[in-house]
């Protein structure tokens, strides 16, 4: 399975030794770019975890497999990422990659007036 996004959290790693030795996890949060954006966590396992570095902004496509387990009556379901693919070009962003040279993608400025007690916050 695969799912686009960018990457919005990384959690820090966590690592121990279990019966069959020492383990690595570290778990990311993805945004999805959807018309309704979806947030899904979904972790990495050992070496893949440097195999696949990611930084927090990078668009991204992730191959993950779905896992679910039984713990005394209660289910629990892991998204598995085995693969990160980094969607940014060469460190560019899309938007920066296609828009050419010349072209200024800074954010305008934006002044609000402040809030009066009457105003609402959103």
């Amino acid at each position: 399975m695969e799912i686009q996004g960018k990457i919005i959290q990384l959690l820090p790693e966590q690592s121990g030794a279990g019966k069959n030795g020492q383990w690595r996890k570290r778990e990311y949060v993805l945004e999805t770019q959807d018309q309704y954006p979806r947030k899904v966590c979904f972790n990495m396992w050992g070496d893949k975890i440097d195999q696949n570095p990611v930084n927090i902004g990078d668009n991204v496509k992730v191959l993950f497999d779905l896992e679910s387990r039984e713990f005394n009556g209660k289910w629990y379901t892991d998204v598995k990422a085995w693969k990160i693919e980094n969607q940014n070009a060469a460190g560019t962003s899309r938007s920066e990659a296609s828009a050419g040279p010349g072209v200024d993608l800074s954010a305008p400025e934006f002044n609000a007036p402040p809030l009066t007690e009457d105003d609402l916050p959103f």
